[in-house]
């Protein structure tokens, strides 16, 4: 018998890890700019360092090394924006679901009552976007989570909400 014939729920598919019955919270799509300019910093540092050496030695290599890191680059800026599209958090009763990944889809899910502490940071490039990142801390290292992202209010108010579940779930063990 299927849950079709039963009248039960379908089961769900293993290989889909964003579960559908949740309201899927997404980041800001200014995290897409935050994300780039840290590229542009790293590509632009090893641009110059293979245009120097091409000037000085005149090797063929440090032009060919120019052209795939042109080719990388583009490649990375669409996997940039996809990824941070594929971002996404949700709130349940008992736990928070964060979602994230393109080839490699991760689905973490932190019980309220497991939780240890909650940070919210914001460095210079988040800050200039008006952004913060919420990073979850667990007992357990693997377990931690962060959702970056998000506009500061929204962070702060993730944050108490977390900490305010967190210590009232706590109580209870």
């Amino acid at each position: 018998m299927t849950p079709e014939t039963t009248g039960g729920p379908a089961p769900a598919d293993p290989l889909e890890p964003w579960p559908q019955t949740v309201r899927w919270q997404r980041v800001s799509s200014d995290l897409i700019w935050v994300e780039l300019i840290r590229l542009a910093i790293g590509v632009a540092v090893l641009v110059v360092g293979l245009a120097l050496g091409w000037a000085f030695s005149g090797h063929w290599l440090f032009g060919l090394g120019l052209g795939l890191v042109a080719l990388l680059t583009g490649w990375r800026v669409v996997t940039i924006v996809r990824a941070v599209h594929a971002w996404g958090y949700a709130e349940r009763d008992d736990d928070l679901l964060v979602r994230h990944g393109l080839l490699v889809r991760r689905l973490s899910i932190v019980p309220y009552s497991r939780m240890q502490f909650v940070d919210v940071t914001a460095g210079p490039l988040e800050r200039a976007f008006d952004l913060a990142t919420v990073q979850l801390h667990t007992a357990a290292a693997a377990s931690d989570a962060r959702v970056p992202g998000l506009p500061p209010a929204e962070a702060a108010r993730l944050r108490d909400r977390l900490t305010a579940l967190g210590e009232d779930r706590a109580e209870g063990l």
